[in-house]
């Protein structure tokens, strides 16, 4: 069943064509990975799907229901959670009140709100590091952190923009193995991801931008021999 349907999504900046009629299904219960090169349209893509650009034109139907231009806050209270690429926790707060700022969008009471924080902090592997202040986390720690956040929110569907991004190589597996537990708890997942092998491990469905145009979407093993996808973006990882 599909959870999320996109049509003719565009926004344009001055001329410029940051995405460009884009149109897919994502189903409920699955991974999508999204990949393309720098400037492709992907975070972008992420800032209209939840609220934080206005399209131009197009609709996005979140569970039978019509997003479209809606503010970020309504757009998170139905059910879309998100991660960034820039990581923003509240620097001099623990980790545990960071989460539970976001389980307050759902729940008032404190306790409630604490012991589903508390909930999530295990589940991303930082129940030791609670007290600590975000400030005081390393860069793979405060990616944990921003999923946590996320997770308060309780989404049905997560978009993470780049969770293994800038973190040190012994730390990206256990992030990876983090997106497909969220799968096994029932969490449908869009992922923006430039490691292409992560991407092919963990998605059923994977969609190709690039210039702002979708150029191919299917499963792993299609985008791998899709011709447009590798000259656009595996070509280019493969000469650097």
């Amino acid at each position: 069943m599909s959870i999320l349907k996109v049509e003719n999504l565009s926004k344009s900046f001055g001329g410029i064509h940051a995405n460009q009629d884009i149109s897919f299904e994502v189903q409920a219960g699955e991974i999508l990975g999204v990949i393309g090169p720098n400037g492709a349209g992907k975070s972008t893509l992420f800032d209209l799907i939840t609220g934080f650009t206005k399209p131009d034109k197009g609709s996005v139907i979140f569970q039978d229901q019509n997003i479209f231009g809606l503010r970020p806050d309504k757009i998170s209270n139905l059910g879309v959670g998100r991660t960034f690429q820039k990581l923003k926790p509240f620097a001099d707060q623990t980790l545990l009140e960071n989460v539970m700022i976001g389980a307050f969008s759902k729940e008032n009471n404190q306790k409630v709100a604490r012991d589903k924080a508390l909930e999530i902090i295990e589940f991303v592997q930082l129940l030791e590091k609670r007290h600590h202040y975000a400030k005081e986390l390393s860069t793979g720690q405060r990616k944990r952190l921003e999923l946590a956040r996320a997770l308060a929110t309780n989404p049905k569907l997560l978009l993470m923009d780049e969770v293994t991004g800038g973190v040190d190589q012994k730390t990206i597996p256990g992030l990876v193995e983090l997106v497909k537990k969220l799968r096994d708890r029932g969490v449908t997942v869009i992922t923006i991801e430039h490691n292409i092998n992560i991407i092919m491990d963990i998605s059923n469905h994977v969609l190709a931008l690039d210039q702002g145009k979708k150029i191919a979407f299917g499963q792993p093993k299609e985008i791998q021999n899709n011709q447009k996808v590798i000259d656009a973006y595996l070509g280019t990882v493969d000469a650097a």
